[in-house]
């Protein structure tokens, strides 16, 4: 059966902002639609039990200011695939900030453009956007949770039917006005949480962990020397890795209320190698080329050594010079990820000596890096990266292995782009690429978005199966599989 959930008016649209157009074009409906009525090209597998889900960026309500794409209302797009069936849904995060727009038929916050608009208070590091929970998703204690990478509150769904529960009850409020930043990491052996926020006050940086029964244990100031503006955690078995990178604020210019990050090309990366359970005074602290870094792959412990890999940005604020200070060409820019010099890469910080070491893994611009969620803090041969061009458009996949050097890829036809695409295991797996890699495709050529599932040791055959879904999807940011065992609140 395919049914309308829910259909609005995109306000936001029509318009000449790229960033909402094309394949960033935000969809109207909310679906639930399942299999046999969806089209199915090829067979769904029937060792593949769980869910795929997906958040991005759905903006309704006309702008206030320039639109950014990290400023749209938060859309949790799943597939659940269950005994070779498969049913698809999207839903809009349902945030406090969701929901006083839909009251109010208006946007009432700006976005990370020109946050000097706001007129109310707001959420997130900066205090002035709104909550939109539209950049990452994971499921832990059996809920998913969403957030974004400005920091916002803990929002929990359902996994399967995607309903908003709210803010997490057990401990949203006790994490005050900074909330969890997006790339909170779950151990799938312990079932811990480890989460971080930043804010422009001190303290700039918190820490915290929430165990396998949702009770949040630990949450530490860190002390660091200024405003940062980090985006992802490093989880080893026994450590979190905490990103000091080179491009800030410029902490004179923030007192005068202008948010404008600069790469500060003299300046160090810093890591900050904590334990799990461990407070500022634990911090050990590496320093490393000046960088900046969205998404890493994985993060391993190997003798006296925390390995990380990751996609480096050598150039996270490409030169502007030459472009006009109107348009979308210096957005263009900041958002090109060839530009950037971006790239996957590995460092090396050593417990017992103090020392960093570092060196690219490919030369290649790709980005977006998920592996097998068995593996995640432990050692681990693939990982599965979206190819990138420019202005942020991914359009294939590329499988590293470690282990030979060799790779795989597969290019999307046309007209087509991919999405974040989390490894799925098969029942029974053994080996850790035994088993599949899912993705949703936007489509501009059919107007219609897809789920495709490619075999994880051969994506170069392209897909065994894609699904036809019943409308548009837009290009989004985070995405996780989740088995169906993990589908459940433990007791």
């Amino acid at each position: 059966m395919t049914t309308v959930h829910q259909r609005y008016t995109l306000t936001c649209l029509p318009t000449d902002n790229p960033y909402l157009m094309d394949n960033w074009r935000p969809t109207d409906t909310e679906w639930t639609a399942s299999t046999p009525d969806l089209e199915v090209i090829g067979e769904v597998p029937r060792d593949l039990h769980g869910v795929y889900l997906r958040n991005g960026h759905n903006q309704v309500h006309a702008p206030i200011g320039k639109y950014h794409p990290f400023d749209g209302d938060g859309m949790i797009h799943g597939m659940h695939f269950e005994g070779g069936r498969a049913t698809y849904r999207n839903r809009f995060v349902r945030t406090t900030g969701f929901l006083a727009e839909e009251a109010a038929g208006v946007s009432l916050w700006p976005g990370i453009i020109e946050p000097r608009r706001a007129v109310r208070r707001g959420w997130g590091s900066i205090g002035a956007m709104k909550d939109n929970a539209g950049t990452d998703v994971k499921v832990h204690a059996g809920r998913a949770l969403a957030a974004m990478s400005q920091c916002s509150e803990p929002y929990r769904l359902d996994p399967v039917t995607l309903e908003t529960l709210g803010p997490d009850p057990a401990w949203a409020r006790r994490l005050g006005d900074r909330g969890i930043c997006s790339h909170f990491q779950v151990d799938p052996h312990t079932g811990e949480m480890m989460f971080f926020n930043f804010g422009e006050r001190a303290p700039y940086f918190n820490y915290g962990v929430v165990n396998a029964r949702n009770e949040l244990v630990h949450y530490e100031p860190i002390e660091l020397p200024h405003a940062t503006w980090p985006h992802d955690l490093g989880m080893s078995q026994h450590h979190c890795v905490i990103h000091d990178l080179s491009m800030f604020f410029d902490p004179e210019g923030l007192k005068k209320g202008q948010h404008r990050l600069k790469f500060h090309r003299d300046v160090p990366a810093r890591f900050g190698v904590i334990p799990r359970l461990g407070t500022s005074r634990d911090v050990r602290w590496f320093e490393g080329q000046p960088c900046y870094i969205l998404h890493l792959a994985n993060t391993y412990e190997v003798g006296d050594e925390i390995v990380m890999d990751g996609a480096i940005q050598t150039n996270p604020v490409p030169d502007l010079s030459g472009l006009p200070k109107e348009g979308y060409a210096r957005m263009h820019a900041l958002l090109s990820m060839d530009l950037q010099e971006t790239r996957m890469h590995r460092w090396r910080f050593n417990l017992k000596t103090g020392q960093t070491r570092e060196e690219d893994l490919d030369d290649e611009v790709t980005e977006f890096s998920m592996v097998n969620a068995q593996y995640k803090g432990r050692p681990n041969r693939y990982v599965y990266n979206a190819l990138a061009k420019p202005e942020w458009k991914l359009d294939g996949l590329k499988k590293y292995d470690w282990q030979t050097g060799r790779t795989q890829r597969w290019q999307a036809p046309a007209g087509c782009f991919v999405s974040e695409s989390p490894f799925a295991p098969r029942d029974g797996a053994v080996d850790e690429d035994d088993g599949y890699v899912v993705t949703y495709i936007t489509n501009l050529v059919s107007g219609r978005g897809e789920c495709a599932v490619f075999d994880a040791r051969d994506i170069e055959r392209g897909p065994v199966c894609r699904i036809i879904l019943p409308g548009h999807i837009p290009m989004g940011a985070h995405a996780v599989w989740t088995p169906a065992a993990e589908l459940k609140v433990p007791a």
